[in-house]
């Protein structure tokens, strides 16, 4: 089954410039972090890039996604002015990691880079990228 996007919901996420991927491992512990992202085919896709990180083993999130197949992404707005604007859109739904192989990792790619241009000077050819396929939103003040 295809997620199908609200117009407005998809419009909030284009709006918002970084997003919050949570995961969790096999025995319950969750783990938050930032990301950039774009949507692609009804999917989230966000690149594991060149940033320094421990080489060692796979990242948290990785092996979190590896375990339980499972993420939530969040997207807010907060202003810190006005609270009547305060809003924020969750995403739950089923990650696993995509390849360079996969035929739709260069589309993806492209769109990445469309978004930020920070990803036009990465080498992001060869990364492996997250995908998160939605099957539930839940947002509050949009």
């Amino acid at each position: 089954m295809t997620f199908e996007w609200n117009e407005e919901y998809l419009a909030f996420i284009e709006r918002c410039r970084v997003g919050r991927l949570a995961t969790v491992d096999s025995s319950g512990e969750a783990y938050a972090v930032p990301i950039c992202y774009a949507v692609v085919d009804s999917a989230l896709v966000t690149p594991i890039d060149e940033k320094p990180k421990r080489r060692d083993r796979p990242m948290k999130r990785v092996r979190n996604i590896e375990e339980t197949g499972r993420a939530t992404v969040i997207f807010d707005h907060y202003d810190d002015d006005d609270w009547s604007r305060l809003c924020w859109l969750m995403l739950r739904g089923t990650a696993r990691i995509m390849g360079p192989e996969d035929s739709r990792h260069a589309g993806a790619v492209a769109a990445l880079r469309q978004r930020y241009q920070q990803y036009r000077e990465m080498r992001l050819e060869n990364a492996p990228l997250i995908v998160v396929e939605p099957d539930r939103i839940a947002t509050w003040g949009i």
